[in-house]
C-alpha cells in the first residue's frame, strides 16, 4: 500500500514539474526575440513557477490547491 502512495506522489510531481516546465519554456519563448526585458516580466514568470511548485507542496502536505490566474496574465 505505501507503493501506491508512493507512485501516485511521484505522478503529481512530475505533473508539476512538466507544468513548470512548461511555464518557463511558454514565458522564455515570449521574451526569446526581445532585446530589453523589464525586471516586472522576469519577476512575474519567476512567481508564477513557485507559486506553482508552493501549490504542489501544500497540496502534498494535505492543504488545498487554490487555482489563481498567472501573475503576468
Amino acid at each position: 500500500m505505501t507503493e501506491t502512495e508512493d507512485v501516485t506522489g511521484t505522478r503529481e510531481d512530475s505533473k508539476v514539474i512538466d507544468e513548470a516546465l512548461r511555464l518557463i519554456d511558454s514565458g522564455l519563448s515570449d521574451l526569446l526575440h526581445r532585446e530589453l526585458v523589464s525586471t516586472d516580466e522576469v519577476s512575474d514568470l519567476l512567481l508564477d513557477v513557485r507559486m506553482l511548485l508552493t501549490a504542489a507542496e501544500l497540496a502534498g502536505e494535505g492543504g488545498p490547491i487554490v487555482e489563481e490566474a498567472p501573475v503576468g496574465a
